[in-house]
């Protein structure tokens, strides 16, 4: 049993921010309904890979462990069927901009009446009162904007784009960990709250919590950036054979390291004498991990390291990922059987709880797969969802994968 065991999650998002927030919820045993429009979530079809139309490799991994309700918000009675939904839910968690939310009655306001104890959960692209507000935005447009693109210029010498979806990713974490909190909180008071969780603040205040740095004091004491990891040096280096990368910090550990490449005496050398000294000296310091590491193989390094303490790892490429021994280990990959995309690899959530976590797996659904199911249960009759059906007010899959009505 999962601790978000009786949570539910009613999940109006698309493609990565939300879904990564609910997927998150649903890992940890939140039962997650995802509503989605006529036209699917974005990214069932904006994304490389899929074996039949809709159901991209992307899509699967964002959104296991839910079920699918296709409803038409414009149509009356899908509407009606979305509130009575939330009328329900413990959560209601969108990435929908506000003016539509409002325009639909789906805002906090607009909800009000609906469920006193509700949880919910808007996630923007830039806060309420900035002048940005309201604004349509994805993942490269808050790279951009928070300084992530960048930190990556002043690093490699052009502004560039970390290639995941970071700024998504992270922030439909933090949006995760908000509902937790609303929902602790909720356990004091019994009340309900809305949440925002805007990505570019949060995003600002990861990087200016790296990067701020010198300026952070009025009037600033030096420039903007750490040095150090905006070094073009800090990157796996190279090894006689491939790459590694060590983190020698603290002294016991550089100290070692300088004895293993046949240099001690740089322990005595005021550069490196100290972890301040070298941070302060950290393009001499990744000069002398450049070339100590050259001396010998990835394999004599990562034992080497491994004996005296000092953190390294091998350079792992996308396709070494997929079959690291660690990851073996501890069951991180699944190789399960999707009932229309057949066998398929996927993950499980990383942590782990002494109370522990859910044991069934549910796989990303089809569009609208489980419509006529979600409806009945919110006391719909058979009749009523399939006059709702011929009316295009909801949408539920065919037993082969392509949508029809129910």
């Amino acid at each position: 049993m999962g601790p978000l065991e009786g949570v539910r999650v009613i999940d109006q998002t698309t493609v990565v921010v939300g879904p990564i927030c609910s997927r998150t919820l649903a890992d940890h045993g939140a039962e997650v309904i995802k509503v989605e429009a006529p036209g699917g979530d974005l990214l069932r079809t904006m994304a490389h890979g899929s074996r039949s139309p809709g159901m991209s490799g992307k899509f699967l991994n964002f959104n296991r462990n839910k079920r699918s309700i296709c409803l038409d918000l414009k149509h009356p009675d899908g509407l009606d069927a979305m509130r009575r939904l939330i009328a329900g839910a413990d959560v209601f968690v969108t990435n929908v901009r506000p003016q539509g939310l409002e325009r639909a009655g789906l805002d906090p306001a607009g909800l009000g009446g609906v469920n006193p104890r509700l949880v919910h959960c808007m996630i923007v692209g830039f806060g309420r009162g900035g002048r940005y507000y309201n604004t349509p935005a994805y993942d490269p447009v808050i790279q951009s904007a928070s300084g992530v693109a960048a930190t990556l210029h002043r690093a490699t010498g052009e502004p560039r784009f970390v290639p995941m979806v970071m700024t998504d990713h992270i922030t439909g974490l933090i949006a995760a960990q908000a509902i937790g909190f609303a929902l602790y909180r909720r356990e004091r008071t019994g009340r309900g709250e809305a949440i925002e969780v805007p990505m570019f603040e949060n995003m600002a205040g990861f990087v200016t919590a790296e990067h701020m740095g010198a300026a952070t004091f009025l009037p600033p004491v030096g420039p903007t950036g750490d040095g150090r990891l905006l070094s073009p040096h800090y990157r796996p280096l190279p090894t006689r054979d491939g790459y590694i990368t060590v983190g020698p910090n603290t002294d016991d550990q550089a100290f070692a390291f300088f004895e293993e490449i046949g240099r001690p005496e740089l322990r005595e050398d005021p550069r490196f004498a100290s972890a301040a000294a070298r941070t302060a000296h950290a393009e001499e310091y990744f000069q002398v991990r450049r070339e100590g590491l050259a001396t010998r193989t990835t394999a004599e390094w990562l034992e080497i390291c491994r004996l005296r303490d000092i953190p390294a790892t091998p350079y792992n490429t996308l396709e070494d990922l997929l079959d690291d021994p660690h990851l073996h280990d501890v069951g991180f990959f699944r190789e399960l059987d999707h009932p229309s995309e057949g066998r398929v690899r996927t993950t499980r959530a990383a942590n782990s709880f002494s109370g522990g976590m859910p044991g069934a797996y549910r796989h990303a659904p089809r569009l609208g797969e489980h419509t006529a199911e979600i409806l009945a249960e919110i006391g719909y009759g058979s009749a009523q969802i399939e006059r709702m059906a011929e009316a295009g007010a909801v949408h539920q899959a065919a037993p082969g994968g392509e949508r029809q009505l129910a």
